[in-house]
């Protein structure tokens, strides 16, 4: 069944191709998608797992197989998110008639290339849908973006085809060393990596998908790329995927966990400038979409904070918030940015303009507009009640789960302490872009503005509703990631095989860790 979330996209691609309406066929197959989605992930919910995934035989030599199923509760969150933002998105923005193929055909093939990469549970389909969803984000900054798109484009290509080769040599080198390319929970459970291979492997894919994630300092591409694209195309890619890369790094941390581990202090140190030095460069600009780009890319540090928990506990059961941190955080980021990029979109298209010095008092001429950017820019910055806010705290509690207060603190509770002057700057920037759009009198490109139609509010009324339910009952989601007692017990064995290198002061011991849930 889980193919069909793939499917509905590429046979809707195929209807227009043949000629079918492409705004009609993107609508309906987006909406089917998340029908089909919400359906998946109750069914799992509720025990019926056995007869959701497929797996065909590709290749015999070497063995390749197109196996999709919900790996865990990771990969059913990461398929709600996708679903979720990928309907939203088909019913955002607008174009020229003589572009509508290739936008609605871009926005489709993203789509199920998003799913099949969270789905897949074999290496090289995981990597391949991730190219396929890569390659219209290049046509469509290209051929439908503004501004020095043909430069911004090059850019982009350049830095995530650098980043794909990494990534490429560092599965290419994991699957030689584990000797399997199945990602499933049933080969991870037998899979070993040697201890000398590690470190190598480790830092492949903390390079090649950190480039994909934007960690610095290989993030410049992604903020004018983002205000370039298409607004269905910034929604999907900031707020799905991106998540990509974090996903990975998560789903093969278990494999190489000792080789993580020998990079923590580095992994740190970059996603310090992920949240300070890029969180400053968001406070300098001037434009509504520059300023969202480079938040989304300052917001991927805190994820990259949970996961260097993670890295320093070496375990899941060691740390049982850190993983669950980074999983709600990122479904949350992904709705939220989604949200303004798509408002973003509608202010300009009412005023003609975004930027900052130009907008002024369209509180007044819309005020369902404002009100819902409102509530994305609260979401963004953390506000208590909204899905973000959940999963920055379980994030800091995160990063010092372990450590004793009669200890000095460590890597990882040092970057917890300076992350937080990054609400500080969040919450800067955001009142500063609602203040300079919203309050004051109106301005010229305010002056003759409407507010939203039923139409373009409905995305962006269910982006707020899917804040709002998380936010207040985070374990709809949470309940998806109890952790299985068998990865308790294959945790404990690896410890007790390849017992850890010292750590720095402070970090979270190694420790059994009976009830995941606690």
């Amino acid at each position: 069944m889980t193919l069909a979330l793939i499917l509905l996209p590429l046979f809707a691609v195929i209807a227009i191709l043949m000629g079918a309406n492409p705004r009609a066929a993107a609508r309906n197959a987006t909406g089917m998608m998340l029908f089909a989605g919400l359906g998946l992930a109750a069914l799992w919910a509720l025990g019926t797992r056995t007869f959701l995934g497929v797996d065909f035989l590709v290749l015999s030599k070497p063995e390749i197989h197109l196996a999709l199923n919900f790996f865990d509760g990771m990969s059913v969150i990461m398929m709600l998110l996708s679903v979720i933002v990928a309907y939203a998105a088909a019913r955002t923005g607008d174009c020229e008639d003589r572009h509508a193929k290739l936008w609605n055909i871009s926005l489709l093939l993203i789509a199920a290339g998003a799913v099949g990469a969270f789905l897949s549970t074999d290496l090289f389909f995981f990597y391949a849908f991730h190219e396929l969803a890569l390659i219209p984000t290049f046509l469509t900054i290209g051929i439908l973006g503004r501004g020095d798109r043909k430069e911004i484009a090059w850019k982009v290509t350049i830095y995530l085809a650098f980043g794909s080769i990494i990534l490429l040599a560092g599965l290419l080198w994991l699957i030689a060393a584990s000797g399997t390319p199945d990602l499933s929970f049933e080969s991870l459970l037998k899979c070993t990596v040697p201890v000398a291979a590690q470190r190598g492997i480790a830092l492949f894919l903390l390079i090649g998908f950190g480039t994909l994630v934007s960690l610095f300092p290989f993030h410049s591409w992604a903020a004018p790329a983002y205000a370039s694209a298409p607004a269905p195309i910034s929604m999907l890619h900031a707020g799905v995927l991106k998540k990509f890369g974090l996903y990975g790094l998560l789903r093969l941390h278990p494999l190489v966990p000792i080789g993580m581990a020998s990079w923590l202090e580095l992994i740190i140190v970059l996603l310090l400038g992920n949240i300070l030095w890029v969180g400053f460069v968001t406070i300098n600009q001037k434009r509504l979409d520059s300023m969202l780009g480079n938040s989304s890319v300052m917001h991927m540090g805190y994820i990259f904070l949970a996961i260097a928990a993670l890295i320093a506990a070496q375990s899941e059961s060691a740390n049982p918030i850190a993983k669950p941190a980074a999983i709600l955080l990122m479904f949350g980021h992904g709705v939220t940015i989604a949200m303004l990029f798509g408002l973003a979109d509608r202010i300009e298209r009412l005023t003609g303009t975004l930027e900052l010095r130009d907008l002024g008092g369209l509180a007044k001429q819309a005020p369902k507009l404002a009100f819902l950017f409102g509530l994305a820019a609260m979401a963004s910055i953390g506000l208590p009640g909204l899905a973000n806010f959940a999963g920055e705290v379980m994030v800091f509690i995160a990063g010092f789960k372990g450590w004793e207060p009669d200890t000095p603190p460590g890597w990882v509770q040092i970057a917890t302490i300076l992350s937080l002057w990054g609400l500080v700057i969040s919450a800067v920037y955001m009142l500063r872009a609602f203040r300079h759009i919203f309050q004051g009198p109106t301005v010229e490109f305010t002056r003759n503005a409407s507010d939203l139609s039923a139409r373009d509010r409905s995305p962006a009324v269910l982006l707020a509703a899917v804040l709002l339910i998380v936010g207040l009952f985070p374990n709809i989601l949470l309940q998806f990631l109890e952790q299985p007692e068998a990865v308790v017990a294959r945790e404990q064995a690896h410890i007790t095989q390849h017992p850890r290198p010292p750590q720095p002061a402070g970090s979270a011991p190694v420790q059994p860790h009976p009830s995941p849930s606690q």
